[in-house]
């Protein structure tokens, strides 16, 4: 059917029973991205078989990570540059509608990862099989870049599965598993992983006939009046989550859907031409951004063997007992040491919960949490190839136990402290190994946050570094390294935002207020609720930590607070009262006048912080100090973070903010040194200088 024609990505097979099988195989990757190629030889092929009439048509992936990765970004980048995203976007949907108007049966097998491009090229298929395995997921999660799906997801996946389970889909970008898609009715049979193709030939002559309370719910949730009537209630849902001035893609896409009838040529042009709008908008160039500095921080840990089977973490408090029910949850051998048991069992409980909450089955729980060791002795230190401290924040205290520990160590031990704000040249003075020594900084909760900090010093041992990162890589952490300076990056950055905040807290400034004007910046959780959550005690202690090396000074209101009991969340009451987990935010008085440089009070202490951590080459560039801010501080990841921030505002126009500030409130929004660097000068947008593949 095929001869005369070659392919680079995709293979043809026919069988003697007349279907045709196409594998796609991207050339000279690991994966398969979908790229103007990959699209241009599947043209091709339809083509063909437009005209072949073959009995039906079998697409599955050569690729043992999954079936698709999605769409080639960096070509989408180039695209935006060239302003030919339109008419990529429209080459695509041809191709998958060509697929979809094929006057034989077609289906598509699904394997392993199968996301964005991906998951539009399998519903241009009639039918769909997925491998019944924990490695399937099919999602569409374009939002998270800025946009939303251009190859028909909008014009097809609401129209299978009904647009009332479609569009949170498409607007969160979460992904399905193998079970959930087969009961959504993305997929229409699961098989076996090794039976995955014989099922799909069996589905091809035998179609499975679609339930008439699916057939009836896709119909009867996109008529006319149920979209007049359910579009309104997703903008009102989604408007609840995100400010649309900050994430206009969710509702481009709502208004999309809304629009779009009957006929799928008229949704596919609503479609193509919102996504080449929304591309042009810095909020998905900087989402874009984001997603390669994110790939370039978890490529940092690839093709080393960390050699780390076994971690001893010391203190079963909340950071160490996270910390080690996280390492065991990732697979790990773990032993979990403190003065007693009592003090062990609570980290145990909360590590039974995770494991119940992330783990189907009771076999995988029991065998997950038989990985996880209490133990009071601390004998496991001797057999660890990962020793982790995480006992509270006293220099003193430090050293004595290194002092007890280390002696028996492997000789090629690593130790590492969880410290958050004490620098590592001090605690590594009386080691016998400074070079086996390093931070490993993890943030609360554990099981959430996705940076780590990997410390260093001036006596660390490259290659103890590299095996850190490749740990953090193993237990799915983003790691980024970071000189061993006061607070290291993410604390030195945060705490000069919420030490005045809690300063304009002192000066009467309404805690609702302050938390509402840093979500309006796009900061996901306000200061004064922050705060709370952290824990009172906690911000107090590194605020002290910190404070004179930043040259600020810690709110006296904190103190009383603390000898009164009131840390915040864990204590249920702290700026706030919290009831069942929740700040019980008072209402404010309506006639309070908000001060005008209220935000900026707040913001760009962070941002003047930022630009003084890149001059003191806390990291190794301006791609991972914005990675490292947003990945730890949540720092609102539509701007970018704070380098990408002070470039598009200007940074002669923050500096000047800065100076105009400082003759107000005094000498600590001085402009730092660092202001006059090249990364502040670098105009337009620019993939991370060397970004994972």
């Amino acid at each position: 059917m095929f001869e005369g024609l070659r392919f680079n990505h995709w293979k043809t097979s026919e069988g003697d029973d007349g279907i045709v099988t196409l594998t796609l195989d991207r050339a000279d990757s690991s994966v398969n991205a979908i790229s103007r190629a990959v699209l241009d030889e599947l043209e091709q092929i339809v083509e063909r078989l437009g005209i072949e009439k073959p009995a039906g048509v079998i697409i599955h992936s050569a690729k043992p990570a999954g079936f698709a990765v999605g769409a080639d970004i960096k070509a989408f980048v180039e695209y935006a540059k060239h302003d030919t995203v339109l008419e990529n976007i429209e080459h695509g949907q041809r191709v998958y509608e060509s697929l979809a108007r094929l006057p034989c049966p077609t289906v598509a097998a699904v394997h392993g990862a199968c996301m964005g491009g991906g998951t539009e090229l399998i519903l241009a298929c009639s039918q769909r099989i997925a491998a019944d395995d924990d490695k399937t997921r099919i999602a569409l999660p374009e939002v998270m870049l800025g946009i939303h799906p251009g190859w028909g997801g909008t014009a097809r996946l609401p129209r299978l599965i009904g647009a009332t389970e479609a569009l949170p889909l498409m607007l969160t970008g979460k992904s399905l598993s193998a079970k959930r898609s087969l009961a959504l009715g993305v997929v229409d049979r699961l098989a076996r992983p090794e039976e995955l193709l014989v099922e799909a030939r069996l589905l091809l002559r035998r179609p499975q006939a679609r339930s008439f309370a699916h057939r009836a719910k896709a119909w009867a949730t996109n008529t006319w009046l149920a979209r007049q009537i359910l579009a309104p209630m997703m903008v009102k849902q989604t408007a609840a989550k995100v400010r649309k001035e900050h994430y206009p893609a969710p509702f481009a896409m709502i208004d999309v859907w809304k629009r779009g009838g009957a006929n799928i040529q008229q949704r596919l042009k609503l479609e193509a031409r919102s996504v080449a709008k929304l591309a042009k908008t810095p909020t998905a160039q900087n989402l874009i951004r984001i997603f390669f500095l994110q790939e370039r921080l978890k490529g940092q840990g690839s093709g080393i063997d960390p050699g780390i089977r076994h971690v001893h973490v010391v203190g079963a408090g909340v950071m160490g007992g996270d910390i080690a029910a996280w390492a065991a949850f990732k697979g790990f051998e773990v032993t979990l040491q403190d003065r007693e048991m009592k003090f062990i069992q609570p980290a145990l409980d909360r590590a039974r919960q995770l494991y119940e909450k992330k783990l189907k089955t009771p076999e995988k729980v029991e065998e997950t949490v038989r990985r996880l060791r209490a133990d009071v002795e601390g004998t496991g230190v001797a057999t660890a190839d990962l020793a982790i401290e995480a006992i509270f924040e006293n220099i003193e205290a430090k050293q004595a136990l290194y002092a007890s520990i280390e002696p028996q160590f492997q000789s090629d031990e690593i130790l590492a402290s969880n410290t958050s704000s004490i620098p590592l040249d001090a605690l590594r003075k009386n080691l016998s190994a400074p070079q086996r020594f390093l931070g490993l900084h993890f943030f609360n909760p554990v099981a959430q946050m996705p940076l780590v900090e990997v410390v260093r010093h001036d006596q660390l041992d490259p290659a103890i570094e590299k095996r850190a990162l490749a740990f953090c890589k193993a237990i799915g952490k983003l790691p980024v390294a970071v000189k061993g300076s006061p607070g290291f990056l993410v604390n030195r950055i945060l705490m000069p935002y919420l030490l005045e905040a809690m300063r304009l807290y002192g000066e009467g400034v309404p805690g609702p207020v302050l938390d509402r004007e840093a979500k309006k910046f796009g900061m996901p959780m306000g200061p004064i609720e922050l705060a709370d959550t952290v824990g009172l005690d906690v911000c107090a202690s590194v605020g002290k930590e910190l404070a004179p090396f930043l040259g600020l000074e810690v709110p006296a209101g904190l103190d009383a607070k603390l000898e009164a009991g009131k840390r915040g969340k864990k204590d249920g009451q702290g700026l706030y009262v919290w009831q069942d987990g929740r700040p019980q935010k008072p209402e404010v008085d309506k006639d309070y006048v908000m001060p005008p440089d209220l935000q900026e009070r707040m913001i760009l202490p962070m941002v003047n912080e930022a630009v003084a951590c890149l001059a003191d080459g806390v990291v190794d560039d301006a791609d991972l100090l914005d990675a490292g801010v947003i990945f730890g501080t949540g720092f609102a990841p539509f701007r970018g973070g704070p380098i990408q921030y002070a470039r598009s505002e200007g940074a002669d126009k923050l500096k000047d903010r800065l100076e105009q500030l400082a003759r107000r409130y005094g000498d600590r929004f001085k402009p730092k040194n660092g202001w006059d660097h090249p990364a502040l000068t670098q105009s337009g947008f620019e993939l991370p200088s060397t970004s994972a593949n």
